[in-house]
């Protein structure tokens, strides 16, 4: 029975198919072709300078082993960023995140970038009420399920009890602080 693909056409196969893999990565970047495209690509090409490994079984076994060294280089080197950490897992995430308006933001038009935003830390935003310019500091306060979250500005979020306590008891010390001088200068 004759092989489906002749033996000396498979490795030139692999190569091409891993190849188009690899642009197709570059075109739609994150990560889903480069695994499979560099082990096809690098067991295609040891098929072809050892032609003894050019065959089927040799080929797979190639592919299986560099398609696992390839994996591992992948998730090591961490080339699309964020090592030791998840990728977004879901919109719930980005919320308390912060980043800087990048596009004037109001209630129905705006864009920012998240610090820590992932590969893309461009968002489309809207304010919750007002204007915030471009360059202002912002926090997600409800990253909404899609792309378009709504923040808010830093500058615009008022105190919480602990900050006026603090500022309570910075000013009490600078009154005890300015009465000792007093008394010294006095004494």
């Amino acid at each position: 029975m004759a092989p489906i693909v002749p033996e000396n056409v498979l490795p030139q196969l692999l190569v091409l198919a891993g190849i188009t893999l690899v642009i197709l990565e570059a075109l739609a970047p994150g990560a889903h072709f480069i695994v499979l495209g560099v082990a096809l690509l690098l067991a295609g090409l040891i098929g072809l300078v050892f032609p003894p490994l050019g065959g089927p079984l040799a080929l797979a076994a190639l592919v299986l082993g560099l398609g696992a060294v390839t994996f591992y280089v992948y998730r090591e080197f961490d080339f699309y960023g964020g090592k030791g950490q998840a990728q977004t897992s879901d919109s719930d995430s980005l919320k308390g995140t912060t980043g800087r308006v990048t596009e004037r933001v109001t209630a129905t038009d705006g864009e920012v970038k998240l610090e820590d935003g992932g590969f893309n830390p461009y968002y489309q935003a809207r304010a919750i009420d007002g204007e915030i310019p471009e360059g202002e500091e912002v926090i997600v306060v409800d990253p909404g399920g899609g792309n378009v979250l709504t923040v808010e500005s830093m500058s615009s979020l008022s105190t919480d009890n602990i900050d006026r306590e603090l500022e309570r008891a910075a000013k009490r010390a600078a009154d005890r602080d300015r009465e000792r001088e007093k008394e010294t200068e006095t004494g």
